[in-house]
């Protein structure tokens, strides 16, 4: 392998496993103030006790997700050295803003953690409320460097030199709000998807229907609901990030959808695969003109094909496939929500059938799943450019060598990470079983 390809594999290694964490860590702030406005209005101790236990399990991903994204910003400087001297120059101020915005995160979650029970209601809620904000704004706020990456703004490149930089218009470029807000939907999407597959999980193993399988029937139903919810504003938000890159990158756009030729009426191929020798995509389901549609509103929209840019700069062709998995899953977890809705309250089902909450259970590795293609297409769909149209992912790339020594011992670290958090969670759950807690519960009340 090349510098290239090992620096582009080794950081997007360290970017797969750590937007797992980051992505649990904007999706369960707000879970756990979804429970504690329940208990609030509802006065049942037993969503108070899922905003207890989910802090804690929120506590142990958080102590992961700073050191793998502290490995990120490092690798950064290490392996992309070209690309970092365009950041330090041009968007290094709005980009420390993130620093903030984790301050606000990390004061909030210690004052919740240790003083839940001394604090009013609406102090607990203001709390969890600003410990989701900050969550929120450093996601938000982290990710727009890739926002940058697809469009870059607020400098130009002469004569090898950066000039006419304007920070802010480098921060506010044309796709920071719709990538903004994707950010946002799919991480509390993903959020509650995660804790449904767990609630699922625990019903399956308690079917007494005791007090412990109720708990995690309220939690599940909670769960489905905001992931529902936030499943179907992702979609409406894939609907604008479609019309960005029609408008902005083209070529994205196209191999996403194995488009060769420049057309109007555009169909929307959904599976197959992309097949290069006769340009078409292989065992798709075509549905006419529904293409142009997404890319702008109209089903005249003339769509450009690959065919229409140089062959060196067309992105990777399996990122159709890519595309393809993230709106399936989408597509598939809204169905889930509207079915387990369905079930048990038009229904009025007291238990889901096994085939439904295995599919539950299922959720969360899915929406995982659906965040990684998603990042993946994101950021192979630019290539090879690692500042759209400016600047080649090639041009950038740091020339020390011994990358692969480095790739090796990245990836030991995140075997460490992944078990270590395993082995606390399951160990901290046992010692602090959800029985117990219930029985307290019973007593104090």
């Amino acid at each position: 392998m090349t510098d290239l390809q090992l620096a582009r594999a080794m950081f997007g290694t360290t970017m797969g496993f750590h937007i797992i964490f980051a992505t649990l860590g904007v999706g369960l702030p707000l879970m756990i103030l979804a429970a504690e406005i329940m208990y609030q209005w509802k006065k049942d101790k037993d969503y108070s006790i899922m905003a207890q236990r989910w802090t804690k399990g929120f506590a142990v991903l958080l102590g992961v997700a700073i050191p793998s994204g502290t490995i990120a910003g490092v690798q950064l400087s290490l392996l992309w050295p070209g690309f970092m001297e365009v950041v330090g120059k041009v968007i290094a101020l709005p980009f420390q803003i993130e620093i903030f915005a984790f301050l606000l995160e990390a004061l909030f979650m210690s004052i919740y953690v240790y003083a839940a029970d001394r604090l009013s209601a609406g102090m607990r809620i203001l709390s969890v409320s600003l410990v989701a904000l900050g969550a929120l704004a450093s996601a938000v706020l982290i990710t727009n460097v890739h926002a940058f990456e697809g469009t870059p703004a607020g400098f130009r490149i002469e004569n090898g030199q950066i000039v006419d930089v304007d920070p802010w218009a480098g921060f506010f470029n044309p796709s920071f709000a719709v990538s903004a807000v994707h950010v946002g939907l799919s991480a509390y999407m993903t959020g509650a998807f995660v804790i449904a597959s767990v609630a699922a999980f625990k019903m399956l193993k308690h079917k007494s229907r005791g007090k412990a399988f109720l708990f995690h029937r309220k939690a599940l139903m909670m769960s489905l609901a905001i992931g529902g919810l936030f499943s179907v504003g992702t979609a409406l938000n894939g609907h604008e990030s479609a019309q960005m890159l029609h408008e902005y990158q083209p070529e994205k756009l196209a191999a996403a959808e194995g488009l060769f030729e420049t057309r109007a009426y555009a169909p929307l191929a959904i599976g197959g695969y992309t097949d290069e020798a006769t340009q078409s995509v292989k065992y798709a389901v075509e549905i006419p003109w529904a293409l142009s549609f997404l890319a702008g509103n109209r089903f005249d929209e003339v769509v450009k094909g690959l065919n229409d840019f140089p062959r060196e700069y067309w992105p990777p062709l399996y990122v159709h496939t890519l595309f393809n998995g993230m709106v399936g899953i989408g597509s598939l977890l809204i169905l889930l929500s509207i079915i387990g809705f369905a079930w048990r309250h038009l229904l009025k089902r007291e238990a889901f059938p096994h085939w439904l909450m295995w599919l539950f259970i299922a959720s969360g590795p899915l929406a995982v799943m659906g965040i990684e293609f998603g990042w993946i297409f994101a950021c192979t769909g630019r290539q090879p450019w690692v500042l759209y149209r400016t600047m080649l992912t090639a041009d950038s790339v740091t020339q020390t060598g011994n990358i692969g020594l480095l790739f090796a011992l990245f990836v030991t670290i995140y075997l460490i990470l992944g078990i270590a958090t395993v082995v606390v969670l399951r160990h901290y759950f046992r010692r602090h079983p959800l029985e117990k807690e219930l029985e307290g519960s019973a007593i104090g009340s």
